[in-house]
């Protein structure tokens, strides 16, 4: 079957001291941020290192080699995993080929959210892949003729504690008109 290629806790552990019978009244009654970025340009600045790690590391994948496959999981994290883990070994089961790099045209911050866990951050992303092409096993192109040279998409970044950069992808949607590329 020939498969078309698209544009496609932490949780806070409190210990409780009684003195007696009383419980100390909270000092401050405001919520700290759960946050490890202390700010939205610290938080865009990770995003921004992930997205280009995670495009490098699609740039490197062989589909005939499952362990390229990994620098790829590492920057993803929920569904999206799931759904490249599902795509990349059919790739590879089908005796697809990848040619050609993608390349970041821009990455503009669009939101954060730092008081919740984990984290979040969202970001409009234009992606050049007119150089990209995933071929079959007879070398015929499956990529969908009307795909665009550039993607507009927004990418969702979520905290996670054991990444590099201190986030992972969580979602990669195409983006609304107002954000063409």
């Amino acid at each position: 079957m020939r498969t078309r290629v698209t544009a496609t806790a932490l949780g806070a552990l409190l210990m409780l001291t009684l003195a007696g019978c009383t419980t100390p009244e909270p000092t401050d009654p405001t919520p700290t941020p759960t946050s490890a970025f202390a700010s939205e340009e610290e938080a865009f600045a990770a995003a921004e290192a992930t997205y280009r790690a995670y495009v490098d590391a699609l740039n490197e994948v062989d589909l005939s080699d499952p362990e390229t496959f990994e620098a790829v999981y590492e920057w993803t994290t929920g569904e999206l995993n799931g759904s490249d883990r599902k795509s990349y070994s059919q790739w590879h089961s089908d005796g697809y080929t990848k040619i050609g790099d993608a390349v970041v045209v821009s990455i503009e911050p669009q939101a954060t959210n730092l008081d919740v866990e984990p984290s979040e951050a969202l970001a409009h992303v234009c992606l050049d892949i007119s150089a990209v092409d995933i071929r079959d096993g007879d070398g015929a192109s499956v990529v969908a003729a009307d795909r665009p040279d550039v993607q507009s998409l927004e990418v969702t970044f979520l905290e996670s504690d054991d990444s590099v950069s201190g986030l992972r992808i969580s979602s990669l949607d195409p983006a609304a008109a107002v954000h063409g590329c």
